[in-house]
């Protein structure tokens, strides 16, 4: 009985080393509200912040961009501090971005802050242990979109004379990949109007502002993680987008979530041991 005890107290303190090595205990530095897009009243952009999430003592450990979701109008990055937390605990440097919202902006100054936090990254990113040449974009919903808008036109990045830094961008359940198509099969109806706060009432900015015209040409990773029960919208222009990749001869990765609906697609990163994790941490694996 003795011997069967001491054997359970060793297995016991070993699995708990074990848990104490792993993700869930690991130390980490947020370092928060740092300004990467200052105020420019001729592009009518006001200041933003973003947040930095890194295990203590990290070094040229991968980086990882996220945007947040909200339709373009809500939301914000201190929501995302477990998104951080987390990827920070799995050896991931974390940057997670506030961009301006409508209707006080619109998308193009979302898009030109989202550049600005990719540049920024690439030229901070070493001094909190990040490897500037191990950079990925993701985010949810509208954030996706606005990481897709990153994958895929160049020309943001040849207008600030620097090379697209990414190694590729992860889209989880992305909101308007075809939002031409989108508003023009919706406008004058709640679900098309709610959004051209947003997109303005202009076809050609909504054309401008959907990843799905700018395919041709496009050799960056990307990896979409769609729920089955998200909003049909999505649904729709996903596989639009899909669709065009595979006529263009552009390669996806796709991974499919059986019953996750929208939100779920995101809060299901609450907990530390979930498929989402995995598919983010393989596919930045596979690509670096």
């Amino acid at each position: 009985m003795l011997i069967e005890f001491r054997n359970l107290i060793k297995v016991s303190l070993f699995g708990l080393l074990i848990l104490l090595q792993g993700c869930a205990f690991q130390t980490i530095s947020r370092i928060k509200n740092l300004t990467y897009l200052e105020a420019d009243s001729t592009k009518s952009l006001p200041e933003k912040q973003l947040n930095v999430f890194a295990p203590k003592g990290a070094k040229d450990l991968p980086v990882l961009i996220f945007i947040h979701g909200g339709s373009w109008k809500s939301g914000n990055k201190e929501i995302y501090d477990f998104l951080g937390s987390r990827m920070a605990r799995k050896e991931v440097v974390t940057v997670i971005i506030d961009y301006p919202l409508a209707p006080a902006n619109q998308i193009q100054s979302m898009e030109l802050a989202a550049v600005q936090s990719v540049i920024w990254t690439r030229k901070n990113i070493e001094k909190y242990g990040g490897d500037p040449n191990q950079i990925f974009i993701s985010g949810h919903s509208a954030g996706g979109h606005l990481a897709a808008l990153m994958a895929t036109k160049e020309d943001d990045f040849l207008l600030s004379e620097m090379e697209n830094p990414l190694k590729g961008a992860i889209l989880i359940d992305p909101a308007g990949l075809d939002m031409h198509w989108f508003l023009q099969e919706t406008k004058g109806t709640d679900e098309g109007d709610k959004y051209l706060g947003a997109f303005t009432e202009d076809p050609e900015v909504w054309k401008a502002a959907s990843p799905i015209y700018f395919l041709e040409g496009q050799n960056m990773p990307i990896l979409i993680m769609e729920g089955e029960k998200t909003y049909p919208g999505i649904r729709l222009t996903v596989d639009r987008f899909r669709k065009e990749a595979d006529k263009k001869g552009v390669e996806l990765d796709y991974e499919y979530y059986k019953k996750k609906k929208h939100i779920p697609m995101i809060t299901q990163f609450f907990w530390t041991y979930n498929r989402g994790y995995k598919e983010v941490l393989d596919f930045m694996e596979e690509n670096k």
